[in-house]
């Protein structure tokens, strides 16, 4: 099957001038044994991807805890390197000074053994990320680093409202930018507003958590009956990247491959003629798949917002769509992983105010009185916290 000679689509890359393929290697969930990245079959992934035809390759300073940019640049060797653009991610929280601009990126450089990178990408910006990156130079930082051939293109990958991304993007001439983005949360973060935006200006759109971090890859029984009626067979995978590709302002949807049957799989999809052809009843089925997946969600939030701000910091949605996500997909460890991860960026980042979880709800009630569907969130807040951050048992309802 390696030896199939099959090439994936290409799409405009914004304007940068050129084509990148439609699938993206992303670097983040290498193939492991031992809790070490497996070097000769992350290699052989990589490998096959590019031989198919895969030109862009997504690393970041703290995947693999360091050793994905290592092996990303030892499997780039023997004329690997001239077949893609490869992007690397400034870890904006180990900056502490302007100093430390060239400090990180020449360790990412020796990394990935390379004298240039194509795409730097300041990662995960958000609200509290952004002001402090610009008001220590990055973007001056950058354009000199760029004069001097360290690397071509600047960009950002994305983790917050659709508010503070325009306000990122009407920053700076962006050339790409990074967001999470799939049928299932199609307006969570930047959502199809900030992916419309980006690419109405020239901005090339890269996407990242297609599958929402493997919980698109099987489905439960129920959606499967209904995907089932659509008169053609797909896989669960094959649905959910298809539905990115039908969107042009898509450029490139990375996948984060962990095994050789992934890479050939998603290479295959990449490569479909029918590529960005999705009918009107199948358009439909996605509405249909989204709802039945959600009426196993035991809070019914919808997102909007009412709640927030939270006086006390609590990011009332986030913290109600996560429990749900762990429910809806039977997926506690994701979502506790999650929870934890608010806390470990609230202590790497030390930003007075950045955690958001549950456990910072003081009982104020002031969002029980602004949810127009009746939510007890304050009731809800010290349930979260126990499940997602003590590991309690899952609660289904309130009594």
């Amino acid at each position: 099957m390696l030896g199939r000679r099959i090439n994936v689509q290409y799409r405009q890359f914004g304007k940068l001038g050129f084509r990148v393929s439609a699938l993206g290697f992303g670097a983040m969930r290498l193939p492991t044994v031992n809790g070490k990245i497996d070097e000769a079959q992350a290699i052989r992934m990589l490998h096959h991807a590019i031989d198919t035809g895969v030109n862009y390759v997504d690393t970041a300073y703290t995947y693999h805890g360091g050793e994905s940019e290592r092996v990303v640049g030892k499997a780039l060797r023997g004329g690997y390197r001239e077949k893609v653009k490869v992007a690397t991610k400034l870890p904006c929280w180990e900056v502490k000074t302007a100093a430390d601009f060239d400090r990180l990126l020449d360790e990412q450089l020796a990394r990935l053994s390379m004298d240039s990178i194509d795409v730097y990408l300041l990662h995960s910006l958000n609200k509290d990320s952004w002001p402090r990156m610009r008001d220590l130079g990055v973007l001056a930082w950058a354009e000199t680093a760029m004069a001097k051939g360290k690397f071509r293109h600047l960009g950002f990958s994305f983790h917050d409202s659709l508010d503070v991304f325009t306000t990122i993007i009407d920053a700076y001439d962006w050339p790409l930018c990074q967001i999470q983005y799939n049928f299932m949360d199609p307006d969570f973060q930047a959502g199809v507003q900030g992916l419309r935006y980006a690419a109405s200006k020239g901005t090339a759109v890269v996407i990242m958590e297609p599958l929402m971090g493997g919980k698109l890859v099987s489905s439960p029984a129920h959606v499967q009956r209904l995907w089932d009626t659509a008169g053609v067979h797909r896989t669960p995978v094959d649905w959910a990247l298809r539905w990115l590709w039908n969107q042009p302002e898509v450029s490139v949807v990375l996948s984060g491959m962990s095994s050789m049957e992934q890479t050939i799989e998603d290479v295959a999809l990449a490569a479909s003629p029918q590529l960005g052809e999705l009918s009107v009843a199948e358009k439909a089925l996605y509405e249909k798949v989204r709802a039945s997946y959600s009426k196993l969600a035991v809070i019914p939030c919808t997102a909007c917002g009412y709640c927030m701000p939270c006086p006390h910091g609590v990011d009332i949605p986030a913290n109600l769509g996560t429990y749900n996500e762990g429910v809806v997909f039977d997926t506690p460890a994701a979502s506790r992983g999650q929870y934890g991860w608010w806390k470990h960026s609230y202590e790497v980042l030390h930003i007075q105010d950045h955690d958001i979880r549950a456990v910072r709800c003081e009982q104020c009630r002031e969002c029980d009185d602004k949810c127009p569907q009746g939510i007890p969130v304050s009731r809800w807040m010290p349930v979260i916290d126990s499940v997602l951050g003590a590991g309690k048992p899952w609660v289904m309802k309130l009594e």
